[in-house]
């Protein structure tokens, strides 16, 4: 079987969202699944809404998701030359014609159409005209007159369009320049691509692009339009259902393989499998067991796949993710890298992003703890204290192991005629200064038994500062 190629053509005319992540992902799967290739292309004849920051923030999003390229990428506004000499081709082939007919002609002649009732089409005025170049003409492909134009969708089957439907399109403009129509074709055809998985909102380009596929007489690549991705309400996606660009996903402490996980699964799925690692993912993709029924997003699902994510990871991935919301905070320099895994350890299994879990290792990486008022007047009090100055001493010699500082708090409670968790809780606050945080023990044994006696120490301090 010849190689799979599959493509992925973003215009840079704003940020890569969830819907073209998905598409790219698709794409990507397909081509790693047969061993294929994929190839970027940036569609950027836009000249008044492609933009260079938009550029580096697509290559940014595909690069974070881990969706390598093989080949590209390309840019369309660097392959005009092309585009031209294809179009020359057709025309001095007959099969394409200028058109001088005025703009203003045009949209008159559409505006009475639909006053009529009648799908607006050109009427091939210049058809038979014999013209050539010249300026403010436009080239236009023939288009079949009769008969149907036909293709083998990978996922709805055969679709048939009316060829009467199709009008003589433009194929490049007055000014030179390709046509979506056209320089798509042009760059599928010199890129080898074999499958084109795109949204099905591109079902109707596809006959156009068939009939250039035909004059060029070349064999067009397999399509399969997959559905679009809705908000929860059924509704265009759009970013009052949540919806953000794939950096800003990031931003928010998501992990780049959750969010690959969750992407694959918006209509697509493998028995009643749910999460995927990338690898499992390219043995198990197939196209055409992607749903034909629209997916749609569901924030609090995206949540759980990251939580779900964050609990399962290695926790030196975990903190190669980190890095970047400990260090706007903390220099982690003066930390050990056993430390923070150590850390890491304790809150992985609470938070749902990375924001959450820098969040919550805060405690273990500043050097003085802030008490929560509330919980610092409820639970460091002076009868408290002798408890407090108790575990100071004994501490010192104390094994910190889980099973030892268990049975030590409750001996110490019972001694002391204490509830264990007002003990515990007055630890907690003078070692986080929260009252909710990881296990009491897991915080010790991280912390270490310096750090901790330092800590209840200063809690001794604050309590007789206060008790006056």
């Amino acid at each position: 079987m010849a190689e799979i190629v599959t493509r992925f053509p973003p215009s840079p005319t704003g940020h890569l969202h969830l819907g073209g992540a998905r598409t790219a992902l698709f794409n990507w799967l397909y081509a790693r699944h047969h061993q294929g290739k994929f190839v970027l292309r940036l569609e950027d004849t836009d000249r008044e809404r492609s933009k260079e920051e938009y550029v580096v923030s697509i290559l940014e999003a595909l690069k974070w998701l881990g969706l390598d390229w093989d080949e590209g990428p390309y840019f369309q506004s660097q392959r005009i030359g092309l585009y031209k000499q294809y179009a020359q081709r057709l025309f001095e082939e007959g099969k394409a014609y200028y058109c001088e007919c005025p703009k203003e002609v045009l949209e008159e002649k559409k505006k009475k159409m639909l006053e009529n009732g009648q799908k607006p089409k050109y009427d091939k005025t210049c058809r038979n005209k014999n013209l050539g170049p010249g300026e403010g003409r436009a080239l236009r492909i023939k288009a079949p007159e009769f008969g149907e134009i036909v293709f083998e969708d990978l996922l709805r089957g055969k679709i048939v369009f009316p060829a009467e439907e199709v009008d003589d399109f433009v194929i490049l403009r007055s000014d030179g320049t390709p046509t979506y129509q056209f320089a798509v074709v042009i760059d599928d055809i010199t890129m080898g691509i074999t499958h084109v998985i795109r949204g099905d909102d591109h079902i109707s380009n596809t006959p156009k692009q068939l009939i250039i596929y035909e004059a060029l007489g070349v064999e067009p690549p397999k399509f399969a339009h997959i559905p679009m991705v809705l908000g929860p309400d059924g509704t265009k996606l759009s970013k009052r259902h949540g919806a953000k660009s794939i950096l800003e996903y990031k931003e928010a402490g998501f992990l780049p393989n959750a969010l690959i996980n969750y992407l694959a699964r918006l209509g697509w799925g493998f028995g009643d499998q749910e999460y995927f690692t990338v690898e499992e993912l390219i043995e198990k993709f197939d196209i055409k067991d992607v749903n034909l029924s629209p997916a749609r997003f569901d924030p609090d699902k995206l949540l759980a796949v990251n939580a779900y994510w964050i609990k399962n990871s290695d926790n030196r991935f975990l903190l190669e993710n980190l890095k970047p919301f400990l260090s706007k905070k903390y220099s982690l320099d003066q930390f050990s890298e056993e430390y923070l895994l150590e850390a890491i350890e304790t809150v992985k299994t609470r938070g749902k992003t990375l924001v959450e879990l820098a969040e919550m290792m805060d405690f273990y990486l500043i050097e003085e703890v802030i008490y929560d008022p509330n919980g610092a007047k409820k639970f460091l009090t002076p009868q408290i204290a002798p408890v407090l100055e108790k575990v100071c001493e004994d501490l010192k010699t104390l094994t910190l192991e889980d099973k030892v500082l268990e049975d030590y708090f409750r001996n110490l409670a019972e001694t002391h005629g204490f509830k264990l968790k007002d003990i515990a809780q007055a630890i907690r606050i003078a070692l986080t200064g929260k009252t909710v945080s990881p296990g009491l023990f897991e915080i010790i044994r991280v912390l270490g038994r310096e750090k901790t006696i330092y800590r209840i120490k200063k809690a001794l301090a604050y309590i007789f500062e206060n008790s006056f």
